[in-house]
């Protein structure tokens, strides 16, 4: 009898060097313990059928269908005949297998009536759908697909048939296989769920979930293994921001309660307008944390321009006057320049100290950006390291050896999403004790995502707009279909411009030399042509359709001045139009611009889309954006484009923008440079089970702080929450 595998059993000991080999390179599957989590993606039910004509060309699929007809004809080109078969889905799709080469055998075998599972590329051929040289597997003699399956193919011998990610050379029969090998010597871990939690929730036990998801029994035992290890997944993550956010309520930090007859007072006086009950409502809140011994962890999401900066300014007042310093990162030289000049417009002489006219209790606002001379960058570092300048902006520099506080009380993040983990910790770094932190983000958070990326901060919502703000129509402009509406559309931004305004026209791409972050490559898998680019767009539009508009150019590689002077001359109006890469998404606000053109939208999140559009309508005029592009009708890139024209609610906008993403994209794989570990729990299918999850965690860290009685959870969470992913999800 061969020894029992465990997770940590190599694969290559259970299924054979060669096959081990291709696994590990193809899958990154070293382990028994990383195949039996290599989750089946879908299931396939014997007699039923793959929808054809669902798939997308250059997509790498695998289907299960039904053998309609062969033939065999000579090749021109070539010497030997080409074997064409037709294969379908019992709807009338359609799929054209075909073999090259004399392959009589193959022609034999694939008779009509058979089915099969067959893995390729999708290609197309003279308009119908093909798979070049598929893999495939049979699964019966029988027409009807209920006949007993070969032994080699054994581990599809259940009604209901895995079909897992695969790779073109390691397919998903491969892998079923592999898995019936491991599954029959496998000793799964000890449970890591308390035996409390999976009694009160009914919950089955790991190795019966390990074993039905692969192979299950019944429909009922794969819906009972799924929820069993989408628990796993969620009581993890929740235990470990649980456990964070309780360990952060007992770290100390100095208290920074509001002050009477202070700045924040002088300067609640002197604003031009009223705040928003939201406004206030969350300015409490913040106040309150500032004045408790614990740091602050707090996030402020809000739609874009619903004010949050305003509200980050109180916070930093309140600091100032309680002794302390404030600094906020901003993720661009350009946003971090805007939050300067508009703060210094907003204080006026309370952020003037030392200067003639300033106010008796005034402060100092600094900017410190990578692009200070070195004079200027001396007297600035000199300010915040005596702290004179009560108010410190600035992009990554601010995290430089050099950049030295006298009394960092609070760390304000701007566009949170836009830092990795390490930037903000080495901010939080240069403060004595833990200081207080705001992270703010005008990407609206779905419930779930707010509950489980979030789940150790304190979340407030403005949901208000201010008073002023103008409504902001959207439209989809059909390039491709309707290359008049197009035309339109520049005429209209011309008018805009007539009537006294100021446009953007924004592209996917900076343009020549190399790729930026804020660009996509220049070419993608399906061969579409290169995305508009702002340096050849910029040209033709002046000598085109915008011949005679004053027009500006903004992306991330030019100098640091270039960039600011461009913003000046576009805030002051000395410029018509700006043509801009996502440099502007966020941040940047000049009233007088109402019209937005995205060129190749399609290649933009939704997110991304909706922050853009807030750059407009930010004036008493109404804004409009325009979303050109060249996806076609009812495919999906022109359905989620359609979704944002009708909508200006960011949360709705969210939601969908999660239901587009992969979970592992929402948990930050990408940023803490791991494979996702979230591989059955859905942020947006799963909410009830998250939030169940949640509250057992909470009364499981109450009793047992550091899991001492619960070693197996422990390691569970040490596994799929590993260090990198813990910080990531830390987030602050």
């Amino acid at each position: 009898m061969s020894e029992p595998a465990t997770v940590d059993t190599p694969l290559k000991k259970l299924v054979g060097d060669k096959t081990a080999k291709a696994l590990a390179s193809h899958l990154d599957l070293h382990t028994a313990g990383d195949l039996v989590y290599h989750f089946p993606r879908r299931y396939d039910e014997r007699g039923e059928h793959t929808d054809i004509r669902s798939l997308d060309v250059g997509e790498q699929v695998t289907v299960l269908a039904q053998v309609q007809r062969t033939a065999v004809r000579p090749m021109r080109q070539r010497r030997g005949n080409l074997l064409e078969v037709t294969v379908g889905d019992g709807s009338g799709g359609v799929l054209t297998l075909t073999f090259f080469g004399n392959q009589a055998w193959r022609e034999r075998e694939l008779r009509p009536g058979r089915w099969g599972l067959f893995a390729g590329k999708v290609t197309e051929f003279r308009g119908k759908r093909q798979l070049n040289g598929p893999e495939y597997v049979l699964l019966g003699e029988g027409g009807d697909g209920e006949a007993a399956v070969s032994d080699d193919i054994e581990e599809f011998a259940g009604a209901l048939i895995p079909v897992y990610p695969a790779a073109a050379a390691v397919p998903t029969w491969v892998i079923a296989r592999c898995v019936r090998v491991v599954l029959d010597t496998f000793t799964p871990p000890d449970d890591p769920l308390p035996s409390a939690v999976r009694a009160s929730r009914k919950l089955v036990g790991l190795g019966a979930a390990l074993t039905e998801i692969h192979r299950p029994s019944s429909k009922e035992a794969l819906h009972q293994a799924r929820r069993r290890l989408k628990w796993d997944e969620a009581f993890a993550v929740q235990v470990t921001l649980v456990q964070r956010k309780h360990r952060a309520a007992d770290w100390p930090a100095r208290p920074r309660p509001a002050r009477p007859g202070g700045l924040l007072e002088a300067f609640d006086a002197r604003l031009p307008y009223e705040l928003t009950a939201g406004q206030r409502e969350v300015g409490v809140e913040i106040a309150a944390d500032l004045a408790t011994p614990h740091p602050m962890h707090r996030l402020l999401q809000g739609e874009v321009g619903s004010g949050k900066t305003v509200v980050a300014l109180r916070a930093m007042l309140q600091v100032v006057d309680a002794g302390g310093q404030a600094a906020l990162l901003a993720p661009t030289e350009v946003l971090a320049a805007q939050h300067h000049r508009g703060m210094l417009d907003l204080l006026g002489p309370l952020g003037r100290a030392g200067e003639l006219g300033s106010a008796e209790h005034a402060t100092r606002v600094e900017l410190v950006t990578g692009s200070l001379g070195a004079a200027a960058r001396r007297r600035a570092l000199g300010e915040v390291a005596s702290g004179a300048a009560g108010i410190v902006l600035g992009t990554h520099a601010l995290l430089y050896e050099g950049v030295d506080f006298a009394d960092l009380g609070l760390v304000v993040v701007d566009e949170q999403h836009r830092f990795g983990v390490e930037q903000r910790d080495a901010l939080r770094a240069k403060a004595d004790q833990p200081p207080h932190v705001l992270v703010m983000t005008a990407t609206p958070i779905p419930r779930t995502v707010a509950m489980t990326v979030y789940g150790d901060l304190e979340v407030s919502t403005l949901s208000q707009l201010p008073r002023g703000r103008s409504p902001i129509a959207s439209h989809v402009v059909p390039a491709a279909e309707k290359p008049a509406y197009l035309d339109r559309a520049w005429r209209r931004l011309r008018e805009e411009v007539t009537a006294g305004h100021q446009a953007y026209v924004v592209c996917p791409r900076i343009g020549d030399g190399p790729t930026s972050d804020e660009e996509p490559p220049p070419e993608d898998d399906n061969g579409r042509r290169p995305p508009l680019a702002v340096t050849e767009v910029a040209p033709l539009l002046a000598e085109g359709p915008l011949h005679g508009l004053r027009i500006g150019v903004l992306h991330g590689r030019l100098p640091a001045d270039e960039k600011d002077a461009v913003m000046r001359s576009f805030a002051a109006g000395d410029l018509d139009v700006l043509v801009a890469t996502t440099v502007i998404e966020v941040g940047v606000d000049v009233p007088n611009a109402t019209v937005m053109i995205v060129l190749d939208a399609e290649r933009f999140g939704v997110s991304q889309l909706h922050q853009l559009r807030g750059r407009v309508g930010r004036g008493a005029a109404a804004g409009l954006c325009l979303l050109v592009s060249e996806a076609a009708e009812g495919s999906s890139a022109r359905e989620r484009l359609d979704a944002v024209a009708s909508t200006s609610d960011g949360f709705k906008l969210a939601e969908l923008d999660l239901e587009q993403r992969r979970e592992g994209d929402v948990l930050g794989a990408t940023q803490s440079g791991h494979r996702s570990h979230l591989r059955l729990l859905s942020l947006r299918r799963d909410a009830d089970l998250i939030r169940d999850a949640r509250a057992e965690a909470i009364t499981l860290i109450e009793d047992d702080p550091e899991l001492a009685r619960s070693p197996a959870l422990a390691a569970s969470v040490a596994a799929l929450v590993d260090e990198d992913r813990a910080e990531y999800l830390e987030k602050g």
